[in-house]
């Protein structure tokens, strides 16, 4: 395929949901608002690298941070109306992902050819 043909915007998309854990970060925040310390547990992601891609993903507008003034202080993050927008194409991928790639024991129901 030809890179000229490929359309920009796709590829911005591609670009930002390809990002390692992206993906699992949308997938857990899908469940409703969390703290950082539930997406890191959950996820099995460094705190470090959780913490870059949730500001990648607020500047792209996915996600919303939200700081709570307590003591001590709350912070929560959750999907925007953005974020939320990719609901479709995750339940997708999840039911790809079940047809396609058994748990150990499981077999494959569907034929690869």
């Amino acid at each position: 395929m030809n890179n000229s043909s490929i359309c920009p915007r796709f590829e911005k998309a591609i670009g930002i949901l390809s990002k390692r854990w992206t993906g699992l970060i949308i997938y857990q925040l899908l469940e409703g608002q969390q703290r950082f310390c539930t997406i890191e547990s959950t996820i099995g992601i460094s705190g470090k690298v959780l913490s870059d891609r949730l500001k990648d993903m607020e500047k792209e507008g996915l996600v919303k941070r939200e700081v709570y003034p307590e003591t001590p202080v709350r912070i929560e993050y959750s999907l925007t109306n953005k974020g939320l927008s990719l609901k479709p194409i995750m339940d997708e991928i999840e039911k790809w992902s079940q047809e396609w790639f058994p748990m150990q024991g499981e077999e494959q129901t569907t034929a690869a050819n």
